[in-house]
C-alpha cells in the first residue's frame, strides 16, 4: 500500500521501523516493518469491493450541480455591487449580460479541457498536466486557502443575513448573531457531507429546485410589473465614465456566476463525462444566464437605483414590497438558496483537496475515504475549518474583491492550457475540439478585468498577490525539501496514524 505522509510522494529517510509501527498503530500493524499507516482494522472495515469514490453521476445530476453552485448568494448580494460601479441600471444589465457570455466562453474551454483530461480538480489537474507540479500547486494554494474558503464564508454569510433579515426589518442583523449562524450552517452541511453523500446529493437536488423556484417567482412578478408599464428606472442616467471603476463592477457580477466550472472537479464520479460534461456545462450557463438578467429586471421594475444600493439585501427588500403579508417567502428561499450553494462548495471542494492529496501536493489523509460512509470525510472537515476562519471578517465586499482578484486570474492561467496544449501536444485526445477564438477572447477580457482593478484598488489586489506568494515558501519546504530529518518524517508519519484512527479512514483503492 501507499504510504501516507504530508506532502511528500517519496518514502523518507528514517522511516519508523516495526517497533515504532507497532507501538502506533498496535500489534496487528503490518509486520514488513516499512511503515504502512494503514491499520488492519480499518482494512476489516472496508467493504469487499474496495474503498472509492463511485462514478454515479448523469447528465441532470451535473446540471443541478453547476445550477445549484452557481446560484447562490451572488444574485442576492451583487446587483447593489454591479450598480454602484456601473451608475446606471441599463450599463448593469449590460454588465450582467456580458458576464454571462464571459461565463460561457471559459466554460465551453473547460468542456475541451475537461474532456481531454478526464481528473478531478478541474484547473489544478490542467495546470499540473501542463505546466507541471509547482504552478499547479500555486493554483491549489490559492483555491484551497483563499477561493474556496472564502466563497463558503460569503454564502454562510448571506444565509445568516437572510434568515435574520425577517426579525430586525429596521436595522441590521447583530453581527455576532449573523456569524454564529453562518458558522452553524457551516457545521451542519459539514456533518451531511461527511456521513453520506447521498444526503449531500438530495441537499443539493431539493435546495437547487427550490431557489430556482425563488427567482421564478421573482421574474413572473417582473413581467407583470413590466406588464404595468413600470419601466422608469431603465435609463442611462449617471452612467459611469471611468472604465477601471467600470472594470470593478464585473468582479461583482462574474462573483454571482461563481460556480460554473465546479462539475470538472468532480469530474470522475460522473458515468459519461465526454458526453455529459459538455452538453451539462452548456445547459446550465445558459438557464443561468437568461434567470440573472431577467431577476435583474425584475428587481428594478419595483426598486429605484437607491433603494437597491441601499439594501444589502435586495431580495428581502424587493419583497416586502410587492409582496405584503408572504414577503416572509421570499427570504425563506433565499436561504434555501444559498445553503445549498454552501453544500455544492463543499461537495466539490472537498474533490480538489482529494485530488491534491493524491499528487503528493497535500497531506495525505486528505486523500482517504472513510470505510463505512465512503465519504472524503477528511477533506471536508479541512475545507469546513478554513471557512469558519474567514467568518472571521464580516464585510462581504472585501471578501468578494479577494476572491475575484484570485479567481479570475488562475481561471486565466487554465484557459490557456488549452492553446498550449494544441501547440505542444497536438496528437493528445480531445473528445471535444473548440475553436481557438473562445480561449483568445476569454484572456484577453480576464486581463483587461485583472489589471484595471488592481490600478482601482491597489490594497485590496496587493493583499490578494501576497496570498498567492505564500505558496512559495510553503512550496519549497514541504514539496521541493526532498531529504527532511528523520524526526520530522517521523512526526509526520505519527500524525497521519492518529488522523486515520480518528476519522476511520483509507487510502482508496486503486
Amino acid at each position: 500500500m501507499k504510504d501516507t505522509l504530508f506532502f511528500n510522494e517519496q518514502k523518507p529517510n528514517g522511516f519508523p521501523d516495526e517497533g515504532l509501527s507497532q507501538e502506533l498503530m498496535g500489534p496487528q500493524f503490518a509486520k514488513d516493518g516499512k511503515g504502512d499507516t494503514q491499520s488492519l482494522d480499518s482494512e476489516r472495515n472496508a467493504p469487499e469491493e474496495g474503498v472509492k469514490l463511485k462514478a454515479e453521476m448523469t447528465l441532470l445530476n451535473g446540471c443541478t450541480v453547476i445550477v445549484g453552485c452557481i446560484i447562490g448568494s451572488g444574485i442576492f448580494v451583487s446587483p447593489s455591487g454591479v450598480l454602484v460601479s456601473t451608475g446606471s441600471v441599463n450599463l448593469s444589465l449590460v454588465v450582467w449580460t456580458i458576464c454571462g457570455i464571459f461565463t460561457m466562453f471559459g466554460a465551453y474551454c473547460y468542456a475541451e479541457l475537461g474532456c481531454m483530461i478526464r481528473k478531478s480538480g478541474a484547473d489544478y489537474a490542467y495546470i499540473h498536466v501542463t505546466f507541471g507540479p509547482f504552478l499547479a500547486f500555486i493554483r491549489l494554494w490559492i483555491e484551497c486557502i483563499i477561493v474556496r474558503p472564502c466563497t463558503g464564508a460569503i454564502q454562510s454569510l448571506t444565509f445568516a443575513l437572510y434568515i435574520l433579515k425577517p426579525f430586525f426589518p429596521d436595522c441590521q442583523p447583530p453581527d455576532e448573531a449573523t456569524r454564529l449562524l453562518a458558522a452553524t450552517c457551516l457545521c451542519l452541511l459539514c456533518f451531511i457531507n461527511c456521513y453520506d453523500v447521498k444526503w449531500a446529493s438530495k441537499v443539493q437536488d431539493y435546495f437547487t429546485y427550490a431557489k430556482v423556484f425563488a427567482l421564478i417567482i421573482i421574474v413572473v412578478t417582473g413581467f407583470v410589473q413590466l406588464g404595468r408599464g413600470q419601466t422608469q428606472y431603465f435609463t442611462w442616467d449617471n452612467t459611469e465614465t471611468d472604465f477601471t471603476v467600470i472594470a470593478s463592477s464585473f468582479y461583482s457580477g462574474l462573483f454571482a456566476y461563481t460556480g460554473w466550472n465546479y462539475l470538472n472537479f468532480i469530474i470522475e464520479e460522473m458515468k459519461d463525462p465526454v458526453r455529459d460534461l459538455p452538453r451539462a456545462i452548456g445547459i446550465s450557463c445558459i438557464i443561468t444566464l437568461v434567470i440573472y438578467v431577467l431577476t435583474i429586471v425584475a428587481f428594478h421594475t419595483t426598486l429605484s437605483p437607491a433603494e437597491v444600493l441601499g439594501s444589502e439585501a435586495v431580495a428581502v427588500t424587493f419583497a416586502n414590497r410587492m409582496y405584503g403579508g408572504l414577503a416572509w417567502i421570499i427570504p425563506i428561499f433565499v436561504a434555501c438558496s444559498t445553503f445549498g450553494a454552501v453544500n455544492g462548495t463543499l461537495l466539490t471542494s472537498s474533490r480538489l483537496f482529494f485530488a491534491g492529496a493524491r499528487e503528493g501536493q497535500m497531506p495525505q489523509v486528505l486523500t482517504m475515504i472513510q470505510t463505512k460512509k465512503m465519504t472524503p470525510a477528511p477533506s471536508v472537515m479541512v475545507i469546513t475549518f478554513l471557512a469558519l476562519l474567514y467568518l472571521s471578517s464580516s464585510n462581504i465586499g472585501m471578501l468578494m474583491n479577494y476572491v475575484g482578484f484570485a479567481t479570475w486570474l488562475s481561471i486565466g492561467a487554465a484557459v490557456f492550457c488549452l492553446p498550449y496544449l494544441r501547440w505542444r501536444q497536438p496528437k493528445m485526445e480531445r473528445p471535444l475540439k473548440v475553436h481557438l477564438v473562445f480561449p483568445i477572447v476569454y484572456l484577453i477580457l480576464t486581463a483587461i478585468i485583472t489589471v484595471l482593478p488592481m490600478m482601482a484598488k491597489p490594497v485590496e489586489t496587493g493583499i490578494g498577490l501576497l496570498m498567492i506568494f505564500t505558496a512559495v515558501p510553503v512550496y519549497a519546504f514541504f514539496i521541493g525539501w526532498k531529504n527532511k530529518p528523520a524526526f520530522l518524517d517521523r512526526y509526520t508519519f505519527y500524525v497521519t496514524n492518529v488522523l486515520q484512527k480518528l476519522f476511520v479512514v483509507v487510502a482508496p483503492t486503486s
